[in-house]
């Protein structure tokens, strides 16, 4: 499971965090990411696995 946070043109950074049976990750990204073409990737990734 994962979510993804931001807000906007106005957020300097966004947040990635990735729940997993070894415990939580949180991804701290700068503002030049596209966290939405991240959290589409990683979206991707997910379904295939599935």
């Amino acid at each position: 499971m994962w979510s993804s946070e931001n807000a906007g043109a106005l957020d300097l950074d966004a947040e990635i965090e990735l729940w997993s049976r070894a415990g939580q990750i949180k991804i701290a990204v700068g503002k030049h990411i596209d966290v939405r073409r991240l959290d589409l990737l990683i979206a991707n990734a997910v379904l295939r696995w599935s």
